[in-house]
């Protein structure tokens, strides 16, 4: 079952709790500052499942009914059938229209703060990507040379026509991440030449075999191309362990890859912390 948008649940269910997650320490399910809504006959959203998110609903809709408590304590060990070890402490508040406000702002920040993917070229693979991501926090764009090739793409992602891909490069955000897969392997290597002389993304991939970057590099050194260049290209694309070439495969891998490097960014000291409602 898909979840609807959250005004959409608020509008549909204007008499819900907000369930947060105000601490977390240890193992726990979800990180501080998650939050659920609960109403009397549905919910929206998760803070971690299992037994611990049952004993939050039961609270939220005894709540509902005049009942429950503001705050709980609730130790994740085997006196509630989990094992995470962890401890989390849940507030529970009635929803307001000034907290519907609220949540709803700090959605938006969160989809504005979403690290944004380009992706150079919608074949096979560019469209198993592009629906792989969709789902996950990131901004997806994607740039063809072929109107027809943008056509079935999920109506979630950023499209873009244009004769010159490569000039699209300098539009990326800082700390973006290209992905470069079009039809064409010399329009790879001149998009990949000008992601690469950027050195403000996070990510630059070109699907492709090991054979492919021997020759992207052979082409990048006639080109001039700096020596740190090429060690910032990540080529193949989803690592070499798992060798399964279908669409599907190579996206799942491609997807995993960019959350491994997005959240080693996101330790370091710098990283921005999500407050909560």
């Amino acid at each position: 079952m898909i979840q609807p948008a959250l005004p959409t649940f608020i509008a549909a269910h204007p008499r819900s709790i907000l369930v947060e997650l105000r601490e977390a320490k240890g193992s726990t399910p979800r990180e501080a500052g998650t939050f659920m809504l609960v109403a009397t006959k549905a919910i929206w959203g998760t803070i971690g499942g299992g037994q611990f998110e049952y004993m939050a609903i039961d609270n939220a809709r005894a709540m509902l009914s005049g009942g429950g408590e503001a705050m709980m304590d609730i130790p994740l060990g085997p006196e509630i059938g989990q094992c995470c070890g962890g401890h989390t402490r849940l507030s529970f508040q009635p929803l307001t229209p000034e907290l519907a406000e609220t949540l709803e702002k700090r959605l938006r920040d969160e989809e504005d703060d979403r690290p944004a993917v380009t992706l150079f070229g919608s074949g096979h693979v560019g469209q198993a990507l592009a629906r792989a991501l969709v789902p996950l926090p990131f901004a997806v764009t994607v740039v063809e040379t072929r109107a027809e090739a943008l056509e079935d793409l999920p109506a979630e992602t950023e499209k873009h026509l244009t004769a010159m891909p490569e000039a699209f490069v300098e539009k990326i955000p800082a700390c973006g991440a290209a992905i470069i897969l079009t039809h064409d392997h010399a329009l790879d290597f001149l998009i990949a030449q000008r992601a690469l002389a950027r050195t403000d993304l996070a990510y630059v991939g070109m699907i492709g075999s090991r054979t492919k970057r021997a020759t992207f590099a052979n082409w990048l050194k006639r080109e001039g191309g700096g020596d740190d260049m090429l060690p910032r290209l990540v080529l193949p694309i989803g690592g070499t362990t798992v060798r399964d070439k279908r669409p599907a495969v190579i996206a799942a891998l491609v997807a995993a890859e960019l959350l491994e490097t997005y959240a080693a960014r996101q330790d370091q000291p710098s990283k921005r912390q999500v407050p909560t409602v």
